[in-house]
């Protein structure tokens, strides 16, 4: 008989506020820009990105470090929400409901 393979997750696999984050930097990946707006791609990537990844590490950590690293992500989150209100795609509305989101997740669990 052969072992059975066992499901692991890291910590920040788990997250809620980790997944809707990853769900949005997909989305920003894949967002078609105005010509007149490319500038902001750069910018709305780096920061979707950054919030996964502040996320991811400061999961891995404890204390004041682990909220030093959801406030960074939660930073970013407000820089991403500021990109999508400048851009203001069709799916606008329901891209600032998951920011929304995941910002009061980032905020409660930066102990703010």
């Amino acid at each position: 008989l052969r072992a059975r393979r066992r499901l692991t997750f890291l910590a920040h696999e788990r997250l809620d506020a980790y997944r809707l984050a990853l769900d949005t930097a997909r989305w920003a990946a894949a967002l078609a820009i105005p010509p007149h707006r490319k500038h902001l791609r750069d910018q709305l990537l780096r920061a979707a990105d950054s919030v996964v990844l502040a996320i991811a590490e400061g999961s891995g950590l404890s204390g004041d470090a682990r909220r030093h690293h959801y406030r960074i992500a939660l930073g970013s989150v407000c820089e991403v929400a500021a990109i999508v209100d400048l851009l203001t795609p069709r799916d606008h509305g329901e891209v600032r409901e998951r920011l929304v989101r995941v910002a009061a997740m980032l905020s409660k669990m930066a102990g703010r």
